[in-house]
């Protein structure tokens, strides 16, 4: 016979492992911050994120975005690593053996919890080769503006190496739309590099978002 004390034995349920008042712990205090595994979390002002850019700006000029795009991929390559390890100690389950909406949900409270806004992932175009990440509330649309195209350029190097490891495929991403040019959310496209070149010209000739995802699947 099965007892009450053997269903309940094993049978908890892990709840949000990103839940902020549990994630972010330490002594506010002293400046120290922590996540629930005891791993050091680094809260990165406006101000010095502006500095950062501006000074990149200043030293390599045009290049600085292709800089912050190589910074972004790394940072996501090693954000990819620590997700996978902490998602799966909790869950006790690899991300591999996640269901995708579980996945999904884990990756909009991490992205939420660390301040990044909030992040929606669209499969519509999976068939064609292509995935769409929305940002809402983005920590880095404000931080440097271009008059003329989106500059999340750290964000978009970040999405490109997370979702490369994530799917075993090395891909690009371009962004589209930009809070910093006055959209509701930041739109970026993930896909192979190769099939991808032509979005900067298309946004140089004026095409939004939905013409620019007609074009890449018709293509």
């Amino acid at each position: 016979m099965i007892t009450i004390a053997d269903l309940v034995q094993d049978s908890s349920f892990p709840g949000n492992y990103f839940a902020p008042d549990a994630y972010v712990q330490g002594d506010f205090e002293s400046g120290l911050i922590e996540n629930r595994q005891g791993r050091r979390l680094l809260a990165l002002p406006d101000t010095l994120l502006k500095g950062i850019y501006a000074g990149l700006e200043s030293e390599v000029g045009p290049a600085a975005g292709t800089v912050l795009y190589n910074c972004g991929r790394w940072w996501g390559k090693n954000f990819h690593r620590r997700f996978s390890e902490e998602v799966s100690t909790y869950y006790r389950k690899s991300i591999s053996e996640m269901e995708m909406v579980e996945l999904l949900q884990c990756l909009r409270q991490c992205w939420k919890a660390h301040g990044w806004g909030i992040i929606e992932l669209n499969v519509d175009h999976y068939q064609q080769g292509f995935l769409v990440v929305k940002v809402e509330q983005s920590a880095f649309a404000n931080i440097a503006k271009s008059p003329a195209k989106p500059s999340c350029f750290l964000e978009a190097g970040l999405l490109s190496a997370f979702f490369s490891e994530l799917s075993g495929t090395k891909l690009h991403c371009e962004q589209t739309t930009c809070e910093s040019l006055g959209a509701d959310y930041n739109l970026f496209i993930l896909g192979m590099a190769k099939r991808l070149e032509s979005i900067n010209a298309w946004l140089e000739q004026g095409d939004d978002h939905a013409s620019i995802m007609q074009r890449l699947c018709s293509n």
